[in-house]
């Protein structure tokens, strides 16, 4: 088997000869001990033999009138050719297979869960410390189990616990923040005020004695809710009143919209997606639903200053391109819509608009002056602290 394999890799060459009376050449061959793997006659007067590639020079030196051409190489010396013939293609395989090595292991990305800013801050500056940054290395499961218990030990009075995954070449830190109890704090004596002249709609007192009506009109800085318990007009006890007062509150304003309307508006999703330059072609690496608008921003991570390729990371946003023309009577429509909506944006979730009203309409050749009338409930609440009463 090994002799086979050997025999098989062993260079070799398949020579055509043309000449007369080829029989006196086979002969010469076979006084100069020259092997022949293969042997086919071609003509009367040619014929094709297959010859160790070191024998070669022995043949040319015997071929006199002859006429001999290679046809065929075989073995190394066929993988040598064939590698000459195609070394950048296999220079290029072998740098882009190398590439990618480099890449697939290489940090793109680090992604710190939580809602405290300060918090994901520190960590990064902490990953970084321990080596886990930008453009570096992968590290290994060990290595983060190390790094997180480092991390932990190091903050154990600000983390109560800390995972890091590896998700390709991302990281994905999730933390939990130690929360210490604090001191409960005396609370201030207070009252519950309008802070806003309305009509009391509705009155949720935690503590405290209500003192106003439902439907009762109030101004600015009336008590709704008074921290003063009394019993027959006399203050029996004093309590810091807490609680929600919503009323009806009045709102007038003047929109101005457009008859014709063009907007390139980003509908919130966005990824990131890293590509390959070559020449002046680009290839997005794994982004199989691409988006039909989109807004890019680029960032080069890497370039060859001897070949004509890069590799990029963009942060693409999806866009929804709007064009389009109004009659008079869909632009009040959308106006009216487009300035509820800005009033409910305003709004918390327990508050909500209670009637919209059309006061004036005024139109010129571009756009639409709408005034509007909105009746709201709103959340009214206020604080006044009050003095407290001396005991008897």
């Amino acid at each position: 088997m090994k002799n086979n394999f050997l025999e098989y890799i062993n260079s070799k060459v398949r020579v055509c000869v043309k000449g007369k009376n080829i029989e006196r050449f086979l002969k010469r061959l076979a006084d100069r001990k020259i092997e022949l793997f293969e042997l086919e006659y071609i003509k009367y007067n040619e014929v094709c033999i297959v010859i160790r590639k070191s024998d070669y020079h022995k043949v040319e030196e015997i071929k006199t009138i002859y006429e001999l051409s290679i046809q065929r190489v075989y073995g190394l010396a066929y993988l040598k050719e064939l590698f000459i013939k195609n070394r950048y293609v296999i220079l290029f395989f072998c740098i882009a297979i190398l590439l990618l090595l480099v890449l697939t292991n290489t940090t793109f990305e680090i992604e710190v869960i939580h809602t405290n800013k300060e918090i994901r801050q520190f960590l990064r500056d902490e990953l970084k410390q321990n080596g886990i940054d930008i453009l570096k290395p992968i590290r290994s499961y060990d290595q983060i189990q190390k790094i997180k218990q480092t991390i932990l030990e190091k903050y154990k009075n600000q983390i109560e616990w800390l995972e890091i995954e590896t998700v390709g070449t991302k990281y994905i830190v999730r933390v939990e923040e130690r929360i210490l109890t604090k001191e409960k704090e005396e609370q201030p004596l207070q009252d519950i005020v309008a802070k806003k002249s309305a009509i009391l709609l509705k009155i949720d007192a935690e503590s405290g004695e209500i003192v106003k009506n439902i439907n009762d009109y109030v101004k600015i800085g009336d008590t709704v809710i008074s921290g003063n318990i009394t019993l027959n007009d006399e203050i029996k006890e004093q309590v810091s009143a807490k609680g929600t007062i919503y009323g009806e509150v009045w709102y007038r304003t003047t929109v101005e919209y457009p008859l014709t309307y063009y907007e390139e508006k980003e509908t919130g999703k966005q990824k990131k997606v890293y590509t390959f330059h070559f020449l002046n072609h680009k290839f997005e690496l794994f982004n199989f639903k691409p988006f039909h608008d989109k807004k890019i921003e680029s960032k080069t991570l890497w370039k060859s200053n001897v070949f004509p390729f890069s590799f990029t990371k963009e942060k693409q946003k999806e866009i929804h391109v709007i064009d389009e023309t109004y009659t008079k009577e869909q632009a009040i429509k959308l106006a009216t819509s487009y300035a509820t909506k800005k009033m409910e944006d305003r709004l918390s979730e327990k508050e909500k608009i209670i009637r919209v009203q059309q006061l004036k309409v005024d139109t010129n050749e571009r756009t639409i002056i709408l005034e509007l009338f909105f009746t709201v409930m709103e959340d009214i609440t206020d604080t006044k602290q009050i003095d407290k009463m001396e005991k008897k």
